[in-house]
């Protein structure tokens, strides 16, 4: 496997960089929206993390490893002293997706537990059924793996308690339509979920492309609950495309066989992959997909590199763990509102809110939950970089500095890491 680390100066569509930059402003156009004011919230001393991850649903895959981040940063936490003398408690709850629609019954009971701190959703659809409902009761929401540009812009502009340690998808777009370019694909067809996560992805990818030059040979949308993707399926096979994005989550196992029966398939049309749909299909030895049906179709996950250390103490969190997107991600997130905690000498959600920037920024680098705690103890700003890379959150509570995981699908329909590409937002 080809490992190796890449930078924004590095990578060969310096159009598509550029326009990375001006779509960063996008934020600035909707201030005047702003989310109500969280009601003031007490703590009671022990800080409780909420886990509202997807133990079902179309993002299930992703579910194990970010429980087994949150619980394992919990357990360091602990193992260091806690937080303020006392323990932080961890309660979980499933966080379904948009089509089940339990997330807000499942918050509730997070809520009814004390949770200060809710890690969570996976999904940015998901999340905005909730995040009104946690932010109004005085908690704070922190996401591990929401990408959408939606909750840097309109209500969420200005600071809230909203935060998420997964960038926005300003920047998988941009490496997404790099590698595009990268791959010399020169009239690219988008096929995507029509809800917040599949229209913007889409649009940045598309922003990226034509800003470097390239073609978008059609972009097409299909509902979240559609039961035949037929006539989507048609329309891309007759664009023409020399290359297909699919930007779907576990409906990737309905849509890929209809594209190989319409003979635009991976084998037969270069196909690629993004975060919500690049899992592991090896255990799929059968139909729908047998193996070699994504044999070299390549995807994108946010998220450097997972260190070999930190998988091994995934591990045994969860034996059985063999994904480990957003693990990093959710450890991080309860990492970083456990020091904050510290640094508010509070487990309100709204006291913890007003310190998760400042402990990820500026201040004295340090790395480990133990070594922050030590420093803020002393009296000293800390700068917390994590598991998952330099944190860095910016005024809206999302990362300004990440990388992006490049990844291939072997003969097995098994992904691996071929590349890391790191960028600012």
């Amino acid at each position: 496997m080809n490992r190796r680390t890449s930078t924004w100066a590095k990578a060969t569509a310096t159009s598509a960089v550029l326009a990375l930059a001006l779509s960063a402003c996008g934020a600035e156009e909707k201030k005047d929206e702003e989310v109500d004011k969280p009601v003031a919230a007490k703590g009671d001393g022990v800080l409780t993390f909420g886990s509202l991850l997807p133990a079902t649903g179309s993002l299930a895959f992703l579910g194990p490893p970010e429980f087994a981040g949150v619980d394992l940063a919990v357990k360091d936490i602990n193992a260091a002293g806690g937080v303020l003398g006392k323990d932080v408690a961890h309660v979980r709850a499933d966080s379904g997706d948009t089509d089940s629609g339990i997330a807000p019954a499942e918050t509730d009971k997070l809520l009814d537990k004390g949770a200060d701190v809710i890690v969570g959703a996976a999904s940015s659809g998901v999340s905005m059924t909730v995040v009104d409902k946690i932010m109004s009761s005085g908690a704070v929401m922190f996401s591990p793996a929401n990408t959408s540009t939606d909750f840097d812009n309109g209500k969420f502009a200005k600071p809230d308690n909203y935060f998420r340690t997964a960038p926005s998808d300003i920047l998988q777009g941009a490496v997404m339509a790099n590698l595009l370019l990268q791959d010399g694909r020169k009239n690219v067809a988008i096929l995507a979920r029509q809800d917040a996560y599949g229209e913007t992805l889409a649009e940045e990818v598309k922003k990226n492309l034509e800003a470097a030059g390239s073609k978008v040979a059609d972009t097409v949308f299909y509902g979240e609950k559609a039961q035949s993707y037929d006539s989507q399926v048609t329309e891309i096979a007759g664009s023409g495309a020399d290359a297909i994005l699919l930007i779907a989550f576990e409906e990737t196992t309905s849509i890929i066989p209809q594209l190989i029966a319409s003979k635009v398939g991976p084998q037969d049309v270069p196909t690629y992959f993004v975060d919500g749909n690049t899992a592991d299909y090896s255990k799929d030895a059968t139909a729908p997909l047998p193996p070699g049906t994504l044999k070299g179709t390549k995807g994108t996950i946010p998220g450097a590199e997972t260190a070999k250390d930190f998988k091994s103490r995934l591990l045994e969190i969860d034996p059985k763990l063999k994904d480990w997107a957003y693990a990093a991600e959710s450890y991080d997130a309860t990492i970083v509102s456990a020091l904050a905690a510290i640094a508010a000498e509070s487990d309100a959600g709204n006291d913890v809110a007003a310190n998760i920037v400042d402990v990820t920024t500026g201040g004295e680098k340090c790395t480990t939950f133990k070594d922050c705690a030590a420093l803020l103890a002393d009296g000293e700003d800390i700068d917390y970089d994590g598991v998952s890379g330099p944190i860095e959150l910016g005024e809206t509570g999302s990362p300004t500095a990440a990388s992006i995981g490049i990844y291939e699908y072997d003969a097995a329909n098994k992904i691996s890491a071929i590349d890391y590409i790191s960028g600012t937002i």
